[in-house]
């Protein structure tokens, strides 16, 4: 069997990735639209049939960006170095990652022609070449990386950083332009660059002027965190052409994880967990019961959170639209999870112990005691009714991060497998609900600004406002909810992800519902993140609350939680979990955790 162009690029570009990363037996899939580092595997935007040569060029970027981290970059040399927070840490993050695009381009034209392909389509994304671009803490700290990433690679940015480079030249040049030269000759020494990345970073004043974390980065410019309140609008979804993006890590490139807003995730873990729990591994359990070692959890204000039906957020005939759009691009994903689903579907039926109780005065006709009748009409006796199986009293939730880093196609294989499996469980008699959670604006919302109007208040807790989405309850026939599921298709909606109050959410659901057995799925791709409750507040918070939450519903409640991470590990945080690094195995990996749970 001859393999096919897309095939043989595949490989080879995996095989440039592990030979560039000095790992060969570096694990490298494609699946979804962000570049990205898990453990020991490589994930890579999966890649239209027949892709443009920019496309390509745009692809094999990602790959070396990915690939020259693991192999120029120390985790330890840049914990030593960094800043704790703020925009002084945005600063050092771009300025490594400028180190490490440079040192890599130094003898390979080729590798460089390659990032400056994902530069110009990331640029464009993020909106650089605008001339009315917000010149805000993070549009600085990216000017600030771009600077010097031209300086140190000898090569001119491309154009669609334009804007942000108007903005921001000048005042860059007065203060590093003869440290960039310094920084040139120190390449080569990730520590001693840092330390003098330092000395840049305390002549820009960002630290005073900008944001201390020692005091609540009071001088934070406050126009920069609403940029995206105003409302949504309904746009035509992407199409499967549409680039990728690239997730070299957060701080990084301070990368995107929509092209609407930014994401942000640690700098040194692309899978989402904070610096701080690194530091701690060694000396504290993997997954240690925080209900008694953390301050508790607290939220400025709940007045802007909303729990709201699908059918609500979006018009009918959109919905339709949107449905119509999920199902045309998935067709042959629906075909293999639909077998998986059928799969499953006979090994729960298969456990059905079907149990009679006959001799009833009412019920359905018992056929077998049909001469009962003709002999004695009078007899009432004639009935059977099925008796109630344990296995019926079930009921599934199926929570879905419906953060920004699930843009694209995570997106929908996620809507995909959730509503085939719903209507699977339908068939066998259990019931099933379909949640999902992100919030309702980036950077904070209407919570933030009231916090901005109170004067700042120390230690504020949870700063944006949630949305809570119910595409499915449990009671809705499947039918009814089928076109719900394409609202996750709809530009606008995937913003920030605060996964401990939405595991609440959905548990007090299910303690509410009036089935003996109850099981709880999570789907996501990363820590929680809301930049304006990080900022804000010591780190940490989000995640602790999302541990306390784990341990609640898995040590002291009667609730089955089984969580599937998409290139993210969540065996870190969930006892019964998997991780998957392509897209495509969503399918199965929720049919086998369904079936080991029934089967138990």
């Amino acid at each position: 069997m001859t393999s096919s162009p897309l095939d043989n690029f595949k490989r080879s570009l995996a095989a440039a990735t592990k030979a560039l990363s000095g790992e060969p037996e570096l694990e490298v899939s494609y699946g979804g639209d962000v570049a990205g580092v898990a453990r020991d595997q490589v994930m890579l935007p999966s890649l239209p049939p027949k892709p443009k040569p920019f496309a390509v060029a745009k692809a094999r970027g990602e790959a070396d960006g990915l690939a020259l981290r693991m192999a120029l970059h120390d985790k330890d040399t840049n914990r030593k170095n960094q800043p704790e927070s703020g925009p002084a840490r945005m600063v050092f993050e771009a300025m490594e990652q400028a180190r490490i695009e440079a040192v890599g381009t130094q003898h390979l034209s080729g590798l460089g022609d390659n990032l400056q392909a994902a530069l110009s389509d990331r640029a464009k994304r993020k909106g650089f070449d605008k001339i009315d671009i917000a010149k805000d803490d993070t549009s600085f700290a990216e000017a600030v990386g771009l600077y010097a990433r031209e300086v140190l690679t000898g090569r001119k940015l491309p154009k669609s950083t334009d804007g942000i480079m108007d903005a921001w030249r000048e005042e860059i040049e007065q203060t590093a332009g003869d440290y960039m030269e310094r920084l040139r000759g120190l390449m080569g020494d990730q520590e001693a660059y840092g330390k003098s990345v330092n000395d840049l970073i305390a002549d820009f004043q960002l630290n005073d002027d900008r944001a201390n974390p020692e005091e609540d980065e009071d001088d934070q410019e406050e126009n920069s965190e609403n940029e995206d309140e105003s409302p949504e609008q309904p746009e035509d979804s992407p199409s499967e052409d549409e680039p990728g993006q690239t997730e070299v890590s957060d701080a990084d490139a301070l990368e995107d994880e929509s092209a609407e807003a930014q994401d942000m995730v640690d700098a040194e873990n692309i899978d989402g967990e904070p610096d701080d729990a690194e530091q701690d591994a060694e000396n504290s359990p993997q997954r240690p019961n925080m209900s008694n070692a953390t301050p508790p959890y607290t939220v400025y204000s709940t007045s802007h959170d909303e729990i709201i039906k699908a059918e609500d957020l979006c018009p009918p005939e959109e919905l339709e639209r949107l449905r119509g759009y999920l199902d045309g691009h998935m067709q042959g994903l629906s075909g293999a999870i639909s077998r998986l689903a059928n799969r499953l579907q006979r090994r729960l039926l298969a456990q059905q112990q079907r149990s009679w109780t006959f001799d009833l005065e009412e019920g359905v006709l018992d056929t077998a005691r049909l001469t009962r009748v003709i002999i004695d009409p009078m007899s009432a006796l004639t009935f059977k009714e099925e008796k109630e199986t344990d296995f019926r009293d079930t009921v599934v939730t199926i929570l879905i991060d419906n953060s920004g880093s699930m843009r694209g196609r995570p997106i929908m294989v996620a809507a995909v497998t959730a509503d085939i499996m719903a209507r699977t469980l339908e068939r066998c008699g259990v019931k099933a609900e379909i949640l999902g959670f992100t919030t309702r604006a980036w950077k904070g919302g209407k919570s933030f600004q009231d916090w901005l109007a109170d004067g700042k208040p120390e230690k504020p807790g949870r700063l944006n406002d949630l949305r809570h989405i119910v595409y499915k309850s449990a009671d809705m026939p499947w039918r009814r909810a089928k076109r719900n599921l394409g609202l996750m298709m709809r530009e606008g909606l995937l913003k920030e992800n605060i996964d401990g109050e939405a595991l609440e959410w959905a548990y007090k659901r299910l303690m509410a519902r009036p089935e003996q057995r109850r099981i709880m799925m999570v789907i996501s791709d990363g820590a929680p993140v809301d930049d304006a409750t990080q900022s804000q507040n010591k780190s940490g918070l989000l995640e602790n609350h999302l541990r306390m939450m784990i341990d609640m519903i898995e040590n002291r409640s009667e609730v089955e939680l089984v969580a599937i991470g998409i290139g993210h590990d969540v065996t870190r945080w969930y006892k019964r979990a998997v991780t998957i690094m392509d897209v495509e195995q969503l399918g199965g990996a929720m049919t086998e955790k369904l079936a080991e749970l029934f089967d138990n």
